[in-house]
Order: C-alpha cells, then sequence, then structure tokens
C-alpha cells in the first residue's frame, strides 16, 4: 500500500501526464472547484469550465515533463503540499517546436468525500546561472 506521500505524488504526475495527453476530463476528475493558480502570467482563480477551456483552447500545450525534488508536507491529515522541480517542454498549439522551461512549482491538495483535489498550484521559472556583476 502506497505511502501518503507516494499517493500525492502519483496524483501529481497523473495531473501532468493528463495536460500531456490532451486528457481533459482526468484533470478535471483532480481539480477542486474553484481552483487557484499562480504563475507568470499572474494569479487566477477558475472553475471546471474555465480549466476546460484553458486545456482544450489554450495557445500553448505541454508536450513532455520531468518531475523531480520532489517533498511532500501534510499540515493535516486533509491537507498535503507538494514542491518540486520540474523540465517542462511546451508548444504552442498546432505547431510543432517546443521549447524547455525549468520550474519550481507547488501544489496544495486536500482530502475530500471523493478524494483527493489540487486546489491551488504555482509556478515560478528557474533563474538563469547568468553571472551578477
Amino acid at each position: 500500500m502506497p505511502t501518503p506521500s507516494e499517493t500525492l505524488i502519483d496524483l501529481e504526475t497523473k495531473f501532468w501526464q493528463s495536460m500531456v495527453d490532451h486528457d481533459t476530463e482526468t484533470a478535471l476528475e483532480m481539480l477542486g472547484e474553484p481552483s487557484l493558480m499562480v504563475s507568470t502570467h499572474g494569479a487566477m482563480k477558475f472553475d471546471h469550465a474555465g480549466y476546460r477551456k484553458m486545456a482544450d483552447h489554450g495557445s500553448m500545450i505541454v508536450t513532455s515533463f520531468k518531475l523531480s525534488d520532489m517533498e511532500t508536507v501534510f499540515p493535516s491529515d486533509t491537507t498535503a503540499i507538494l514542491t518540486y522541480r520540474v523540465k517542462q517542454k511546451i508548444a504552442p498549439r498546432g505547431k510543432g517546436k517546443s521549447i524547455e522551461q525549468e520550474m519550481h512549482d507547488s501544489s496544495t491538495w486536500i482530502n475530500t468525500p471523493t478524494g483527493w483535489k489540487c486546489v491551488m498550484h504555482t509556478e515560478t521559472p528557474i533563474a538563469s546561472k547568468a553571472a551578477v556583476h
């Protein structure tokens, strides 16, 4: 039987794979409603219809990912916070050229009567190793 940390890491990985596979239904099963996201595009709150619009019609798609340095914290029995590093490739929808990005991400999950749901996700670009003068 998986540990609680393994369960959450598996769910986070499954969510990422749902984006690569364009499997919006699987993603929606794992999302709280509403949910929050903070990225380089700002802060947003969205419901399932809003996620579906982003996933099915957004200008960029995730083509691959690799998660590493996963850490989990359980502030309570019903709340889990994951932090990790991700190497992701994204591409404009309908075009073949991917770009690779490295990010520090976090996700907050709550345990509901219907299972764990992600209610908050953040992503922060990892600064390049350029020399500072």
